[in-house]
């Protein structure tokens, strides 16, 4: 093992990270450098203790022989001309255990599915001897069993496991360039991948494809954002909006069989990706019966007539927003309730080819009972401390502008707040509030409710129903 760094210049300055490295000599005789550790940047009086611990631990002892005398703990040494190590019995550990069974079903599942037929042509070993087959099954095993970084494969997930073994591979298998560099290489066949997996999953599960749940979601980086790239600034439902974004579009059975995904760029709006996905799949997999299951903010009204109107029967089942919900309380009052499960009724209603479904759970129901009163608690509290404190009007409004944010506004237009006029102080008199009873009889009405839209008239509203969940 040895120190290594690499220098870096920022801001007009050179800055220096250091690494514990240690070489590794692999079956084709060379040497592979595999990253122990990294120390960061480090003072000269460290870098020194660094060295002295590494000349104390490194078994190869950089070259130099060290004659060391073992003795339990318990006895006492005689006097000798080398080094007496104490030995404590109770503390010994076994030494790289290795996880065998997950990695032995790993590569067991890998031949069920037959996945080297599939990319023994398409990976085949470079002129330099690397395997890609094998990296491909390494990449894949450690994804299945403990999902990290490519970066963490070669730091501690490769010696952690047992691929070295089932494989016949030494540590110059995972060596970083050629993790990054295998994903590289499986871009290319992407589609060609999901078609063949929809085949294995058909003759050995009996799945069907006739149900599509549709989703997105993001991740971020805490980077500047790139000239040229797809991360960039867009919503955040991490509520970190100060960070550059990518979104990730994924669509799935119902038994979780997924059928394709894409990475786009992080400012992609949710309304504007369902039309490409469902020529992506018409295009992959034929014109067939579908049904798409999907949350109320992807698809616009364009999209659902065009799916409606379309040759090929397509249906879809997607959650509406509760001012829909609003407009067609009149319609759902004589309708009779239909018990679906234990704590859940429906009511169905047909308008304009399509079904409406109003659901309404009890446990749902407790849960934005409890989340609303405490919100509510929290923000008639901060509205008491505003009321207490000396304020400017200007200065009034922001905080109560704050106190809405953290509230939310369907929360902040239950109470109704009086404010000072312009250029009158804020006083007890002048600020003042109260709860708005009806708005609040109207928010315990609907909490537990929710509306689904649908085109699948006729359709049982127990089966809309576990489509939706």
């Amino acid at each position: 093992m040895f120190l290594r760094h690499k220098t870096r210049h920022q801001d007009g300055k050179q800055h220096r990270y250091w690494s514990i490295v240690e070489n590794r000599r692999v079956a084709s005789g060379r040497t592979v450098q595999r990253h122990v550790l990294y120390l960061g940047e480090i003072n000269d009086s460290q870098r020194a203790a660094w060295c002295q611990t590494i000349e104390a631990f490194d078994e190869g002892g950089g070259g130099q022989a060290r004659q060391v005398a073992l003795f339990p703990e318990d006895r006492a040494a005689p006097a000798l001309d080398c080094d007496v190590v104490h030995v404590r019995l109770s503390g010994l550990q076994l030494r790289r255990p290795r996880q065998w069974g997950a990695c032995w079903l790993a590569c067991e599942l890998w031949e069920q599915l037959r996945l080297d037929e599939f990319w023994s042509a398409r990976l085949a070993p470079s002129r330099e001897g690397t395997r890609w087959l094998n990296v491909l099954k390494t990449l894949v095993a450690y994804r299945l069993i403990d999902p990290g970084s490519e970066w963490r494969l070669h730091r501690q997930g490769f010696e952690q496991g047992a691929m070295s073994d089932l494989l016949g591979e030494d540590f110059g298998l995972v060596s970083k360039d050629k993790l990054y560099r295998c994903l590289d290489k499986l871009l290319a066949h992407k589609a060609e991948l999901f078609s063949f997996l929809q085949q294995r999953w058909r003759a050995l599960f009996h799945a069907e494809f006739d149900v599509l749940l549709y989703n997105l979601t993001s991740t971020y980086f805490e980077c500047d954002p790139p000239e040229n790239s797809k991360r960039r600034f867009g919503y955040s439902r991490d509520k970190r909006s100060d960070c550059v974004q990518l979104v990730i579009a994924l669509v799935v059975t119902p038994e979780g069989f997924p059928l394709a995904y894409e990475v786009m760029p992080g400012n992609t709006a949710d309304k504007t990706t369902l039309r490409d996905f469902i020529r992506q799949i018409e295009t992959q997999y034929g014109k067939l019966r579908r049904t798409w299951v999907m949350d109320r903010g992807i698809p616009t009204e364009a999209v659902l007539a065009e799916m409606r109107q379309s040759a090929t029967p397509m249906c879809y089942l997607v959650g509406t927003p509760r001012g829909r919900l609003s407009q067609m309380e009149q319609q759902f009052l004589d309708k009779p309730w239909t018990e679906v499960r234990e704590t859940l009724r429906v009511k169905l209603v047909e308008q304009d080819g399509e079904l409406y479904v109003l659901a309404r759970s009890d446990a749902r129901r407790d849960k934005e009972q409890a989340m609303r009163r405490r919100r509510l608690k929290k923000l008639v509290k901060r509205l008491h401390e505003l009321r207490r404190q000396k304020l400017t009007r200007d200065r009034l409004l922001i905080k109560l502008g704050a106190a809405k944010k953290e509230a939310g506004p369907a929360i902040y237009r239950i109470i109704d707040i009086q404010l000072p006029e312009k250029d009158q102080p804020v006083t007890p008199e002048s600020f003042s509030f109260r709860l708005n009873w009806q708005r609040l009889r109207e928010a315990r009405r609907r909490e537990g409710s929710y509306l689904l839209r649908s085109n699948m008239t006729g359709t049982d509203a127990r089966q809309l129903w576990t489509f939706y969940l």
